[in-house]
């Protein structure tokens, strides 16, 4: 898909916006930057002039809007009550990404975008919000919040995400989901929350590519694309597994890393919630992965008489080798 010249600035200005807010000094610049990164988001959405685009642009102008004039104003509050001031901006950020309870708009907005959009909605706009947060990580009160924030995320992530047949919905949950395995980072340590977001970002690209590349948005549509290309089926099934969090592909790897953290932590309570919410995410993911799977090509087999798959496609074969890197890391670190 080809954009025009305008949204390659518009895509430069929302990254600066991102940049802008992480580095500045004072609650001011950051919800400069923020609103740059807000208003440089809203033209990437609206690509095309049609209901669905201008309906989620709306929604997410509005709720982006109320997050950030409740941070200004929050942030006035700090020289009279730092606590109270933090409290109020804290929830403000957590409106902006999504994190329950105030996940309600999120999932209404990734159902009228294209899988691009959805990247970009679901990772580098959470990016300056979730670094924000993390500079609030003053007070054990904060702390709790979040955390408390961070299993009403896992629990709303995996139940929304049931019967539902509309494939950016279910991407929207699953977001959430994972929002709140990053929120429980971000009261650990910056670096734990900055490693899952990365490997995060690289699988949901990978599947939203692969999902821009079918045209797929529905599980009606991913039954009739499976029968077509085995080798694709494939491809998203092991990028689904990895997205759970299911040993030993890639995705199982910063989740690892955060129970093992939670564990020597004591934090067995908000993992459990998390744990749960991990089986039940799979439950929904393998809903997507049996079309791609048993309504297939019932021999399985790449066709290589033609064109090889591995070798017409070299982005496809990259994609295969980062869903298995997470099964040589875990022998690496028994035998160190």
């Amino acid at each position: 898909m080809l954009f025009p010249l305008s949204y390659y600035l518009f895509f430069f200005t929302l990254n600066l916006g991102v940049i802008i807010s992480i580095s500045s000094s004072s609650w001011f610049g950051a919800w400069v930057g923020l609103e740059l990164n807000m208003m440089s988001f809203i033209p990437l959405i609206t690509l095309k002039m049609n209901s669905n685009f201008s309906e989620a642009s709306l929604k997410y102008f509005l709720i982006q809007a109320l997050g950030s004039a409740l941070l200004i104003s929050s942030s006035f509050l700090s020289f009279i009550s730092p606590l109270f001031s933090y409290i109020l901006i804290l929830l403000a950020l957590l409106l902006k990404i999504a994190s329950a309870p105030f996940h309600f708009w999120f999932p209404q907005v990734a159902s009228g975008l294209m899988w691009f959009q959805i990247l970009l909605l679901s990772t580098i706009q959470k990016l300056a919000p979730m670094i924000l947060i993390s500079y609030l990580m003053l007070s054990n009160f904060l702390i709790k919040l979040t955390i408390f924030s961070a299993v009403l995320s896992a629990l709303v992530g995996a139940l929304g995400g049931l019967n539902l047949l509309f494939l950016p919905k279910i991407i929207a949950f699953s977001s959430i989901n994972h929002m709140s395995w990053m929120l429980i980072a971000i009261t650990i340590s910056d670096m734990f929350w900055m490693i899952y977001f990365i490997f995060y970002f690289f699988i949901l690209l990978s599947i939203t590519s692969l999902f821009q590349k079918l045209q797929t948005f529905t599980l009606s549509e991913s039954m009739k694309t499976s029968q077509k290309n085995s080798f694709l089926s494939i491809l998203i099934t092991l990028n689904f597994f990895s997205l759970g969090g299911l040993p030993p592909f890639t995705g199982f790897l910063p989740k690892w890393m955060i129970i093992q953290i939670m564990m020597n932590l004591n934090l067995f309570v908000p993992l459990f919630f998390l744990l749960l919410s991990a089986l039940m995410t799979l439950y929904y993911y393998l809903r997507i992965m049996i079309p791609f799977l048993l309504l297939s090509n019932s021999s399985m087999m790449f066709s290589f008489k033609s064109k090889p798959p591995m070798l017409k496609s070299i982005p496809l074969f990259l994609k295969m080798a980062f869903n298995f890197l997470g099964m040589i890391f875990p022998i690496i670190f028994i035998f160190l």
